[in-house]
């Protein structure tokens, strides 16, 4: 029986094959010659920034097509239409409601770069219409809502990926492999920072009518309904806590993989001490806390989270990146490369620069993937989901002001009682939490 990809992609019979795991991205091509049977058609949910960034790696690779785009801003979902049109030859179709696109039985592959509040949602719906998915980070803005999507991908049998693209690169790696080799010795604590200016905002302005173009509402989708503020939209949504939970989901989850890779830890941590609040900048009109510092605890190590924002300076001259302190010397990383201090004469230093394009890099292994129907993606689900508790749980322990929180994964509680109602969002009607 003759099997094209098309038909392979689609069969849920596949057999899992091993991944390959190239760290470069195939060369763009103007020249769209791959036969229909060979193509892999994407799908676009959320056109700006990170979204757009993410198809445009996706567009890098010879066998992929770009079918569809939806977006709440229609002046914007049309203009990135007209920029793969112009540049590939043909235009998507566009939607204003995801449903819609996900309707479209010729699409392989749904990336959703939409706010955090809108994850778990498009998620869940995109594996029950049978899509593989490459979702950004954080995987959800919720607890409950990384754990349904991790039990989406299961039940509907799909190849997915978080865009935590520091996994799919060289330096960390190599970093990795650093670590794993021993030379640091014993190590007792990760700690880990990022400290941003824009993440400390001016205080909130007044509310403007909503942009020409925008669908407001559903931009809302199961968050609580609010009047527009333009201070609450683009970008700085991040920094209220219905759709994002400020630095520690935005830059936290990239780090704290790192340092829990660096670790080898898969499971929460035994113990979580966290404070902070609106410190440096009061009267901000941010929600989430510009100053942060929590500790997890295991057996016999820490692993930190610190956060200022409003500023740019931080240990070691970087703004943002994370250091192992090991009994002889202590790693020090960030994208820009990572070095090693020796404890005296203890260990060798080192200093490695950066060596390659880890956004390309993770979209080429993840296409891998989806060929092959091997489901151990570069970051799989699991381990996004991992990721955002740890950032979800500092958050919680700040908001409740608990001396120290204990969640246990397994029963999907907390230790104390006030914590338990941040687990699980509740959806404004007519959008329902996907059980």
């Amino acid at each position: 029986m003759n099997i094209n990809r098309r038909t392979f992609l689609k069969s849920s019979a596949a057999l899992t094959a091993a991944m390959a795991t190239p760290l470069s991205s195939a060369a763009p091509s103007s020249s769209r010659t791959t036969p229909p049977s060979d193509t892999i058609n994407v799908g676009l949910i959320g056109c700006r920034g990170m979204g757009w960034g993410d198809l445009s790696n996706f567009l890098s690779h010879k066998e992929v097509r770009c079918l569809a785009l939806c977006d709440i801003d229609s002046e914007m979902l049309s203009g990135r239409a007209d920029e793969i049109d112009k540049k590939y030859g043909k235009r998507p179709d566009t939607y204003a409601d995801y449903r819609k696109l996900l309707d479209c039985k010729d699409i392989d592959i749904v990336v959703i770069g939409t706010p955090d509040h809108w994850h778990c949602l498009q998620f869940v719906d995109a594996c029950k219409a049978g899509k593989d998915v490459y979702v950004e980070k954080p995987l959800a803005n919720s607890i409950a809502e990384c754990d349904a999507m991790v039990a989406a991908a299961k039940r509907y049998n799909r190849i997915a990926v978080a865009g935590q693209q520091q996994r799919s690169g060289k330096l960390w790696h190599e970093m990795i492999e650093y670590l794993r080799g021993g030379k640091l010795g014993k190590i007792s604590k990760v700690h880990v920072w990022g400290n941003f200016k824009y993440a400390g905002m001016a205080p909130l302005g007044p509310d403007t009518p909503v942009p020409q173009g925008v669908d407001f509402e559903t931009w809302l989708g199961p968050a609580p309904k609010v009047t527009f503020n333009p201070h609450r939209f683009h970008g700085s949504w991040r920094m209220f806590w219905d759709y994002g939970g400020g630095l520690i989901t935005d830059w936290g989850v990239h780090l704290l993989d790192m340092a829990l890779w660096g670790m080898d830890v898969q499971t929460v941590p035994l113990k979580t001490l966290a404070a902070g609040g609106r410190f440096l900048l009061p009267d901000g009109g941010h929600e989430t806390f510009d100053t942060m510092s929590v500790t997890y605890q295991f057996k016999d190590f820490l692993i930190e989270w610190e956060n200022n924002a409003g500023v740019e300076t931080g240990p070691y001259e970087r703004h943002y990146g994370l250091l192992f302190r090991g009994a002889n010397g202590t790693l020090v990383a960030n994208r820009e490369g990572w070095e090693v201090y020796p404890e005296g004469d203890r260990v060798l230093p080192v200093n490695v620069t950066p060596n390659g394009t880890d956004h390309a890099a993770h979209v080429t292994r993840f296409l891998e993937c989806v060929k092959t129907r091997n489901p151990e993606t570069p970051c799989t689900i699991e381990n996004a989901a991992l990721c955002a508790k740890y950032a979800h749980i500092g958050n919680i322990g700040v908001r409740i002001g608990a001396a120290a929180l204990v969640y246990d994964d397994r029963a999907r509680t907390f230790d104390l009682a006030e914590a338990n109602p941040y687990i699980r969002p509740a959806y404004r009607s007519p959008w329902k939490f996907p059980e």
